[in-house]
């Protein structure tokens, strides 16, 4: 296990990953980032979803100096949006430092572009505008310091390798260059053998991650609306003991203390917490004496406690290790579990790389309704009423009982019973602080779009069908078309 904080970043950069709630890194992330720290060219091969725009972002966000004016790092990116995701990424790595990055694509305003590249630290570029920009003498190349190839396989299949040495020739010669690809093929090979400076090389590979015994759910929902879903949820299952994710410590505190105010048995662990308060919760969850642990990835890691029933990603993690980590909290020791997952509509893509690398289908759940919560707190009552006439000791209140039939209707009693066993909640307001979505960049891109035909070379014939998006040179955008593009990270 590796944490940002034993990376030995900027105040900056951890703030910044602190209020998007990372602690943990993944594996790219832990192997890439002290190579990029140290100034060393790197090749990651990686699939898509495996944390790669932080794992290059991190390193040349660092190397920026904010008191300097011009463009100072270079990615590149084989489509707009691509280019856009990247480049909010790195405004959000980047805010608590000042460090302003910009995407430019082909579709928009060049004279915009123009005006934006004065007052940005890192553009974000698509291939071909690039070259505009650089033919127009329109862009300051001379101060980059690194330059960052993402998806470049999949650059190579669009046809834009050539547009790729182009720029790196461009390029100064003193810098460092990072290379992220899916697939590592011959021209690849060739770019970083002769445009890369003794690369050291980082793999990782996609492992099949497959969890047993535990039966995935996930239900769509607003993120305005999860509290309630979660407490429904909660009230249907009766879980003998749970956990609940959450991506931030602040989350996790809001959603422990939002569950106590509605009558739930929970507490919250995560690493602001001293090491005794820690395990005080802990051995308090284990014996039983609470029944809902909220937790970060980082508080509950080696969690192993056999009577954890169910799990509920109250938000999505990062990158599908995380999710398999978390699930197999539950489903120990041969007994069965469930997870749940509450995903957030721009979330649908991360859920659906979950379950291409878990090779499992996440089943929808139904978000349930107040009265289907109602109804499953009182099934919880006639069970328990019903196991205990099964045990067949109540020898000790038959004399009571029928007392009691003399006197009332038999159905008013058994009701009376269930009311009584029933817990009934309070539906005290609980506003919880929003999260940034996961978004994921499209796994599976159409290698035959339009515009482009094989052997990698370009088709210019073809009709540019791109949808205008207007930026302002500070992250903020206004789109002119009615509906975005991908959700892509």
């Amino acid at each position: 296990m590796t944490t940002f904080q034993s990376l030995e970043l900027s105040k900056p950069i951890l703030k910044s990953l602190d209020i998007m709630g990372f602690e943990e890194t993944t594996p790219i992330q832990a192997q890439t980032i002290p190579l990029g720290l140290q100034g060393k060219d790197v090749i990651g091969q990686a699939q898509t979803g495996t944390g790669k725009t932080a794992a290059f972002g991190i390193p040349l966000l660092e190397k920026i100096d904010t008191k300097k004016k011009g463009v100072q790092g270079l990615a590149i990116a084989p489509t707009r949006e691509l280019a856009i995701q990247v480049a909010e990424e790195l405004n959000r790595l980047g805010k608590s430092k000042g460090v302003r990055s910009l995407p430019i694509y082909g579709g928009s305003n060049m004279e915009r572009q123009i005006r934006a590249l004065k007052n940005n630290h890192i553009v974000v570029a698509t291939p071909g505008r690039l070259l505009d920009h650089i033919r127009r003498k329109t862009i300051k190349l001379e101060n980059v310091h690194t330059a960052v190839l993402d998806e470049a396989d999949e650059m190579l299949n669009m046809g834009f390798i050539d547009d790729i040495r182009d720029i790196l020739k461009a390029l100064p010669e003193e810098r460092q260059t990072l290379l992220f690809s899916a697939t590592m093929p011959k021209e690849i090979r060739d770019i970083a053998t002769t445009l890369m400076k003794n690369p050291e090389e980082v793999k990782v590979k996609a492992k099949e991650m497959t969890v047993e015994n535990i039966e995935q759910y996930f239900v769509e929902i607003p993120e305005k609306h999860k509290f309630d879903t979660l407490t429904r949820l909660l009230d249907i299952h009766d879980p003998a003991l749970a956990i609940v994710f959450g991506r931030t410590k602040r989350r996790v505190d809001e959603v422990a203390d939002g569950l106590q105010a509605r009558g739930f048995s929970a507490e919250g662990i995560h690493g602001d917490l001293t090491q005794g308060k820690r395990m005080s919760v802990l051995n308090k969850f284990k014996r039983g004496r609470i029944e809902i642990l909220v937790a970060t990835d980082v508080a509950a890691r080696g969690l192993d406690i056999s009577e954890v029933s169910h799990v509920y990603n109250f938000d999505i993690p990062q990158d599908p290790e995380s999710y398999v980590h978390r699930i197999g909290r539950t489903g120990r020791a041969g007994r069965k579990g469930e997870s749940i997952s509450f995903v957030t509509p721009r979330e649908k893509a991360q859920l659906n790389l979950i379950e291409k690398l878990t090779k499992k289908k996440v089943e929808r759940l139904k978000v349930p309704s107040s009265e289907e919560a109602q109804r499953g707190q009182q099934k919880v009552a006639v069970d328990k009423l019903v196991e205990t006439i099964d045990k067949n000791d109540l020898k000790h209140y038959k004399q009571s009982a029928h007392e009691l039939l003399e006197q009332h209707d038999s159905v008013d009693l058994v009701a009376a019973a269930l009311k009584q066993m029933t817990k009934e909640r309070s539906e005290v307001p609980v506003r919880l602080s929003s999260v940034q979505p996961i978004s994921v960049k499209n796994a599976q891109r159409d290698k035959g779009k339009k515009g482009y035909r094989k052997g990698g070379k370009r088709n210019f014939n073809s009709k540019n069908k791109s949808r205008n998006r207007n930026f302002n040179g500070k992250g903020k955008r206004s789109y002119q078309n009615k509906r975005s593009g991908s959700n892509a990270k």
